[in-house]
Order: structure tokens, then C-alpha cells, then sequence
């Protein structure tokens, strides 16, 4: 079903531009569905869409050289060497550029389009969905330094969350405030407002804080 262009043992122009421009193309597609519900700087708008291409070259001039195969091996290292560590979505999108431009650099360029096409397909229905969501939540709260924080809020956490777990505890403001961090489960039949008031009342009416957890779920 899916076969190679480059079926000869010298690569002709038009096979080269044929391999190039449709790494190109999904690149650019690539690019389009990363930014889907997720901000994208241009740097790396512009990395997912000629990255599929450069590495088609790679590959190209690979050719079944083994010398050449081996300094292949070795660029990838120093730029994986020479990179941050990205969360779990830029390296999904990273991983898809490289198959992209594998595909494409041995001639399937038919497989490479229906891979793109059908990753990209699920990468929307998944980022669209509930798939995966998690109602943990992250609680910051802050007490005056002469408040007791042991069991301080045990009554309202009791009513307004499924679970709850204090993370760190730490002196702001040059000691004269606490700040209490929590992992949370909210109920589902209960108001974050009204959550977030009751706290409020208890802590003398100081900075509340409640939002997603940090990083949790980019590793």
C-alpha cells in the first residue's frame, strides 16, 4: 500500500522536491495543530515547520552510508545535548516532526501524509475532549503568623473538597504571613466562589489563590 519513491540508487530533482515539499507541507500542518488550544512562539512555530524538511536532507544524504550515518547520530546528539527539556506536548510535537521528515527523507511520502494527518486528527480529538483531566487544583492561602494553620480549615475543606493535601508551608511578607499550599479536589456540586469566600472569612480576608496545578501533568 505504501511504497518508496526513490526507487533508484541516484536521487533525481524531482524526487528530492516531491520528499521536500511534502515535509514542508506536513511540518506547516504540524505547526497549525500544535497551536491548537496551546500558546506557540513563533521560534518554535517556525522549528515545527522546517524541521520535518531538514531532516528529510538528513536522511537523503544518509543513503545507506554508514560513515554518514554516524555523523547523522551525532548532530542529533549535540542538538538534543544543546536543548531545554520541553513538556510532554512540545516533545509529542518534536517526536512528529522527526517522523515526519524520516518518512519522508526514505520516500514514503504517502505514509508520511496519512501518519500526519491521522496523529494530527487525534492530537485535536484528545486536546478537545475531557480525555485525561484531572480536578486537582492548587490552593494557595495566606494566615496571619499568630493563626494556628493545623486543622484551621479542616470544616470548610470537609465541604468543599473530595481530598485535599498540604504541599509546603513557608513565611512571606519577612515572616509576618504564612503562605499554606494545597493539592485539592473540588466537588463538582460546589462553588469555587463560594469556596474561596469561606476561606477568606477564616484567614481574615488575606490573599486566596486557587488554579491548576503547575507542571504536574507536562512531565
Amino acid at each position: 500500500m505504501f511504497s518508496s519513491i526513490l526507487t533508484t540508487e541516484s536521487l533525481t530533482l524531482t524526487q528530492a522536491l516531491i520528499c521536500s515539499g511534502v515535509a514542508l507541507v506536513l511540518g506547516f500542518i504540524t505547526a497549525m495543530v500544535y497551536r491548537f488550544r496551546s500558546y506557540c512562539s513563533k521560534n518554535f512555530a517556525v522549528t515545527l515547520t522546517l524541521l520535518p524538511a531538514i531532516v528529510t536532507m538528513l536522511i537523503i544524504m544518509v543513503n545507506g552510508n554508514l560513515g554518514t550515518g554516524i555523523a547523522v547520530v551525532g548532530v542529533f546528539s549535540l542538538v538534543r545535548f544543546r536543548s531545554q527539556p520541553g513538556n510532554s506536548r512540545e516533545i509529542l510535537a518534536i517526536m512528529l516532526s522527526m517522523a515526519i521528515g524520516l518518512a519522508c527523507g526514505t520516500g514514503y511520502v504517502t505514509y508520511a501524509a496519512f501518519g500526519a494527518v491521522l496523529i494530527s486528527v487525534l492530537w485535536i480529538i484528545l486536546f478537545a475532549t475531557p480525555f485525561g483531566n484531572t480536578a486537582k487544583k492548587e490552593l494557595k492561602i495566606e494566615i496571619p503568623e499568630n493563626l494556628d494553620y493545623e486543622g484551621l480549615f479542616d470544616d470548610i475543606f470537609k465541604e468543599y473538597t473530595t481530598g485535599n493535601e498540604i504541599i509546603t508551608v513557608k513565611t512571606v511578607q519577612m515572616g509576618s504571613v504564612y503562605e499554606l499550599r494545597y493539592h485539592i479536589n473540588l466537588k463538582r456540586d460546589k462553588s469555587e466562589k463560594e469556596f474561596i469566600d469561606a476561606l477568606r472569612a477564616r484567614n481574615g480576608n488575606l490573599p486566596v489563590s486557587c488554579g491548576r496545578v503547575k507542571n504536574e501533568a507536562e512531565l
